[in-house]
C-alpha cells in the first residue's frame, strides 16, 4: 500500500481539475457515465458512489469520469473530462521540423585591449624634481611632459653634447654619437636641438610620454630615486577595448572565431554593442570549469569603461542537425535517466498517453529531439504536470511509474476477470497479481472489473496468477476466493452482492 505522503499531492490537484464532470441523463440507447469517489487522506479507497471514507470518516471527493470511451480506452492512456482538461489549461503543439538554432548566453567584463597597454619608465639614473601627473584617470597625449628628473648622467651627456658641437667641423662623428646617446635616453630631437641652440645645460630634463592613455596607476612621488627601467606611470589606450566572457565547457562546441556576438551593459541601458569572436582561450579555468572568449570593440566615445559588466547572446546554428525536430521545453518530463512527453490521441475527447523521447541539444527555451517524435504529431506544452498526476493517481505509466519486463524475457498479454469495490481492492489484487514470479505488470480496472497482466509464459500462467489473488479475497473468473478472508476484509471492499 502506498504511503499517504507519496500521493497526496497528486491526489489532492488531481481530484482539483479532474473531477466535475456531471452524469449525463442519456437516453435509453445510452450508457451513463461512471463516477469514482474518493478519500483525500486516504486515496486507496475507491467507490462507485458518495458517502463517507471507511477508514478516517471523511466525505468523499469526486475523482473521475470514464464515461463511453472508457471500454475502448488504450490500457496506458489517460482520460480527462473536457472540464478538466480546461482546468488543468491543458494545451497542446503540433510536432514540426525547424532549423536548430541554439541561444548561448555569456557573462563577462570590459578589459583594456593589452595590446594598448604601455609603462613609461626612466631611461637614466636620477631623482624626480617634480611631477605633472598627480592621479590615476588623467589623460596623457604623447609628448606631454609628465615629470622632471635630476640625473647627472644626463647632465654629463649635455656636456658631451656641447663639446662634440665645438669640434663639428673636424670630428661630425663625434657629434653624431653625442646625439645618438641622448636619443637612447629617451630625449627627443626637439629637446636636444635646443640644448645645442641655447648651447647650456640643464640639470633638469623634462621625461616626455612616447604613447598617450590614461593613467592606470602611477608608480613614483615627487624626490623619489628612479634607476634606468623603473616604471613611472601604467597607461592604457581606452580608443579600443576588450569585452572578456566566460564560456562553460558544454557552450564552447557552439563558439567559434568569427562568430557574431551582441552585448549590453548595464550601465548603459537601451545601446547594443556587437563584435566578433577573436579569441577563445584553448586552456579552461579549473576551478569555474570555463574558458574565456574575447571581443573586440572600438570606442571612440570612451564609453566603455574597463571593470563594466556585459551580458551577451550567441546564436549558432547546428549545421549537424540540419533541419530537426524541435519541441518546448516546457513539453519535457525529465526524471534524470527518462524524458517523458504526453501525446494527444486522435479524436475530440482529451486523452493522452506518455511516450519516452531521446533528447539532443538544448536550445534556451527548446529541445532537439532525436528519437522518440515524428512530424504532425500533437503534443502537451502547458498542463503536463497535471496529466502526469492523473497517471500516478490512476496507478499507470508516469513520470515516476515505469513498470518494466525483465530483460531477456518475452512478455505475454493476457486479461482476468477479478471481482473488488474500490480503491483498496485495486492495490490488494495488483499486488497479489506481481507476487508471483513472472509477472511484470498489473493493472486493475474498477469498472469493468478486468486486470490486464503483462507476464513470462516461461515462468507463470493465469492460473497461477488466478490462484493469487484469490488468496488474496478476491474472486475471478476461475477461482473464488475463501469465505474467511473476503470476511475480514474491509467493509468498502464487500463486492459480493
Amino acid at each position: 500500500m502506498k504511503t499517504k505522503n507519496n500521493v497526496i499531492y497528486v491526489l489532492i490537484f488531481g481530484s482539483f481539475f479532474i473531477a466535475g464532470c456531471k452524469k449525463t441523463a442519456g437516453t435509453s440507447n445510452e450508457t451513463a457515465e461512471v463516477q469514482i469517489w474518493t478519500c483525500s487522506m486516504d486515496p486507496q479507497v475507491r467507490q462507485d458512489h458518495p458517502g463517507k471514507c471507511p477508514i478516517c470518516g471523511m466525505d468523499l471527493i469526486r475523482l473521475q469520469t470514464a464515461g463511453n470511451l472508457s471500454g475502448t480506452l488504450d490500457l496506458d492512456a489517460i482520460l480527462l473530462s473536457k472540464e478538466a482538461a480546461a482546468l488543468a489549461d491543458i494545451q497542446t503543439t503540433v510536432v514540426s521540423r525547424g532549423e536548430a538554432v541554439k541561444e548561448i548566453h555569456l557573462y563577462g567584463t570590459i578589459q583594456p585591449d593589452e595590446r594598448r597597454i604601455h609603462a613609461l619608465v626612466s631611461q637614466v639614473n636620477g631623482r624626480i624634481e617634480k611631477l605633472s601627473v598627480n592621479f590615476a584617470g588623467e589623460t596623457i597625449r604623447k609628448g606631454q611632459t609628465v615629470a622632471g628628473i635630476y640625473s647627472s648622467d644626463l647632465l654629463n651627456a649635455q656636456q658631451e653634447l656641447l663639446e662634440a658641437l665645438k669640434l663639428q667641423s673636424s670630428q661630425p662623428a663625434l657629434l653624431k654619437a653625442a646625439r645618438e646617446k641622448l636619443r637612447l635616453w629617451k630625449l627627443t630631437d626637439r629637446q636636444i636641438d635646443a640644448i645645442e641652440q641655447s648651447g647650456k645645460t640643464s640639470p633638469v630634463m623634462e621625461i616626455v610620454a612616447d604613447a598617450g592613455g590614461i593613467v592606470t596607476a602611477k608608480k613614483v612621488e615627487q624626490g623619489d630615486y628612479v634607476n634606468p627601467g623603473s616604471v613611472l606611470f601604467d597607461l592604457a589606450d581606452l580608443s579600443s577595448v576588450w569585452a572578456i566572457f566566460n564560456a562553460y565547457e558544454a557552450d564552447l562546441p557552439y563558439l567559434k572565431n568569427g562568430d557574431k556576438l551582441d552585448y549590453t551593459l548595464p550601465a548603459i541601458p537601451g545601446k547594443t554593442f556587437s563584435g566578433k569572436i577573436a579569441f577563445i582561450d584553448p586552456v579552461l579555468d579549473k576551478t569555474t570549469r570555463t574558458a574565456k572568449v574575447r571581443v573586440e570593440t572600438a570606442n571612440p566615445d570612451n564609453l566603455l569603461k574597463p571593470e563594466m559588466y556585459a551580458n551577451a547572446v550567441v546564436r549558432s546554428a547546428l549545421k549537424s542537425t540540419g533541419e530537426a525536430i524541435i519541441i518546448p521545453k516546457s513539453a519535457v518530463l525529465w526524471t534524470g535517466k527518462r524524458s517523458i512527453v504526453y501525446i494527444k490521441q486522435a479524436g475530440d475527447m482529451p486523452v493522452f498517453k506518455l511516450r519516452e523521447i531521446e533528447l539532443g541539444p538544448s536550445l534556451g527555451e527548446a529541445y532537439v529531439i532525436l528519437s522518440g517524435l515524428s512530424e504532425g504529431e500533437e503534443i502537451v506544452t502547458n498542463g503536463t504536470f497535471s496529466i502526469d498526476a492523473s497517471a500516478q493517481l490512476e496507478g499507470k505509466r508516469s513520470m515516476m511509474n515505469n513498470p518494466q519486463a525483465p530483460a531477456g524475457h518475452s512478455t505475454t498479454h493476457a486479461t482476468l476477470t477479478v471481482y473488488g469495490a474500490c480503491g483498496m481492492c485495486k492495490e490488494r489484487i495488483e499486488e497479489a497479481a506481481q507476487s508471483v514470479k513472472g509477472v511484470s505488470k498489473a493493472v486493475w480496472e474498477s469498472e469493468s472489473n478486468t486486470l490486464h497482466l503483462d507476464y513470462d509464459a516461461g515462468k507463470t500462467s493465469p492460473e497461477a496468477i488466478s490462484r493469487a489473488v484469490a488468496k488474496a479475497g478476491h474472486d475471478t473468473e476461475k477461482d473464488r476466493a475463501d469465505d474467511a478472508v473476503y470476511d475480514a476484509l474491509p467493509p468498502c471492499c464487500k463486492y459480493r452482492g
